[in-house]
């Protein structure tokens, strides 16, 4: 296979309808973007065309070929939408026109930010009118002033400064990063004999590579990469920007179309509500009516080469939400095209929440507008945090926040967590005040206190005065301290063991040495007394037990066990079932029992 082409550059044509779009492509490529036989026919584009060809400096130029008429407008938004570039060509007999207008709105909107201003049939006019006009058309846009060339695709005036301009344009944009999730907006799909499926789009950042696997947007559906074309060429992998073509597996060209995008997995958020901040709504175009004011209530939105009608419901002076029709694959950041049919309202929308709360009360839009217009930066995960107190990790990724180098799975807003280490400390040291025999909280308790989803570490919010001993969370003052009472009895208990270690406790007598069911659990915890069955004996008490019995001869009874451990049936039994658990005894099918040696812990 041939090696990896390095990266170019993708441009997509914009104008008006008969300003010379694709024959300044043809002149410029020697191939005809107007690919149907209808194009061909009327001298009309219909739908996209894609040609390509190389700067003088050898970096490969890619070009998206878009319809002028209003009629396919659409298919214009679907040509511009990816290109990180514009040709926006202008007619030196005709000048700026409505359409040229329309296709600005829409450069505007999608964000595009490079491009070169291309006066075309220069040999039927001055094309200095046309130049000066649309500078001024530019300058009012986010475009600004572009590089200008005059040309001639008849006499081929100027096609050497326009290859020399594309060069130069080419190399002075930011490499895409590499590393980036795939997002491939489709722009056909076919099925080649032999090959099966295939479709194209514009790589605009990332790498694809054959064998991937990837997701396809919106049905989730698995697909994975036959095979890789880049400008006719097969590749084994291919970064952005680049124009390319994917052979798939795993599905047919039926199921596919413009609109579907092909993603790298768990890296977009599938979205069907979204906040966005709109840009302001400008005049409409000379000549044409007034446009309105106030925003479509239905909408279409454009992303990608998708488009999907929307409900939108007004927030602030320039903030919406947008219940989506048909999801979106999207970050956030992501430029958006909100289209009003009836009106040929143009405007472009940034997406500032991917999931945003659902709006109930009174003065909640109000309220959700103020927090909206406070967001500067879309993709900071401090956003998201500051609204949510705490989101798991790989959902910050997939909506496209900048998040640090790889860490723990769930982060935490730093005003939040310092909320919760407050509210957990109250939590403890409300529970010792009321359980001063037993001051620790229990975990469980402690997390359904914060409200924490399961995977939340409760470490983080324990702060330096909190000791987590077992299952209990305690005051630090508390952690190894025993209430006076418990101490005090639990003295008299090793007092009455010290001469007799087995012979453990009712639980009527434990009672009168004030030793509740709590206090008893807090010195098991703390290894102050061990546990066996219902009995509390001093710790050590079964290693003590097993060492005693296997100075007896072998096997024995539970009454000559009784005996030797100077105690009860009621206590030798319980006491020898721990022992069989823990192996120290083996007992026998006619009741007896055989001491065994412990054994020893490898190292």
């Amino acid at each position: 296979m041939t090696p990896t082409p390095h990266a170019g550059l993708v441009v997509a044509t914009a104008g008006h309808v008969d300003h010379g779009k694709s024959t300044l492509l043809r002149a410029l490529t020697g191939t005809d973007p107007d690919r149907l036989a209808e194009e061909r026919r009327r001298g009309l584009t219909v739908d996209l065309g894609f040609v390509w060809t190389t700067a003088p400096d050898g970096r490969p130029l890619a070009f998206v070929d878009v319809p002028g008429h209003h009629r396919y407008l659409a298919t214009t938004f679907a040509g511009v939408a990816t290109a990180p570039a514009v040709l926006l060509v202008v007619s030196a007999d005709e000048g700026w026109r409505r359409q040229t207008d329309e296709h600005l709105a829409a450069i505007d909107a999608f964000g595009i930010r490079s491009g070169i201003l291309v006066i075309t049939r220069t040999d039927l006019a001055d094309p200095e009118p046309a130049r000066a006009q649309s500078a001024e058309r530019l300058a009012r846009s986010g475009l600004g002033e572009l590089p200008a060339v005059a040309v001639s695709a008849r006499t081929g005036t100027g096609l050497a400064q326009l290859r020399a301009e594309l060069g130069a344009l080419a190399a002075s944009l930011p490499a895409p990063d590499v590393a980036a999730p795939v997002r491939l907006w489709l722009d056909r799909a076919f099925t080649i004999d032999g090959s099966g499926t295939v479709v194209t789009g514009t790589l605009t950042a990332g790498t694809l590579s054959v064998d991937d696997t990837l997701r396809l947007a919106p049905t989730d559906a698995p697909v994975q990469v036959r095979g890789l074309q880049s400008l006719g060429r097969d590749v084994p992998r291919i970064t952005g920007p680049a124009r390319v073509a994917v052979n798939l597996r795993r599905i047919q060209a039926d199921q596919l179309g413009r609109g579907n995008a092909l993603l790298t997995p768990e890296r977009w958020w599938n979205a069907t509500t979204v906040d966005i901040r709109h840009d302001p709504v400008a005049p409409g175009p000379a000549g044409a009516s007034a446009t309105p004011r106030w925003l479509p209530a239905e909408p279409l939105v454009h992303c990608g080469t998708a488009a999907t009608s929307a409900r939108l419901r007004p927030l602030g002076e320039d903030t919406a939400r947008l219940t989506l029709h048909t999801p979106l694959p999207l970050h956030v950041g992501d430029r958006l095209l909100l289209r009003d049919p009836g009106s040929r309202l143009l405007l472009g929308a940034t997406v500032l929440d991917l999931d945003p709360p659902l709006l109930t009360g009174r003065g909640a839009a109000a309220h959700r507008a103020r927090r909206l217009a406070a967001i500067t930066e879309p993709t900071d995960p401090a956003v998201r945090l500051a609204a949510t107190g705490l989101a798991r990790r790989h959902q910050l990724a997939a909506m496209g926040y900048a998040l640090p180098p790889p860490g723990d799975h769930w982060l935490v807003d730093p005003a939040h967590a310092e909320r919760l280490t407050s509210v957990l400390a109250e939590a403890v040291r409300d529970h010792a005040a009321v359980h001063p025999d037993d001051p620790g909280l229990p975990l469980a308790a402690a997390r359904r206190r914060l409200q924490l989803p399961d995977g939340v570490p409760l470490s983080t919010f324990t702060g330096p005065g909190l000791v987590e001993r077992g299952e209990r969370l305690y005051r630090a003052i508390d952690a190894e301290r025993l209430p006076p009472a418990v101490a005090a009895a639990l003295e008299r208990l090793l007092g009455h063991l010290a001469d007799a270690p087995f012979a453990a406790p009712t639980r009527q007598r434990l009672n009168e040495l004030g030793l509740s069911g709590a206090a008893l659990a807090l010195l098991v915890r703390r290894g102050r007394l061990e546990r066996v069955g219902a009995l509390y004996l001093a710790p050590g008490a079964t290693t003590r037990a097993g060492a005693r019995l296997r100075a007896l001869p072998q096997p024995f009874t539970v009454g000559e066990a009784a005996r030797a451990l100077g105690t009860s049936r009621r206590v030798a039994i319980p006491l020898l079932e721990a022992l069989d658990a823990a192996t120290l005894t083996r007992r026998h099918p006619d009741g007896r029992r055989t001491a065994r040696d412990p054994v020893p812990y490898l190292s």
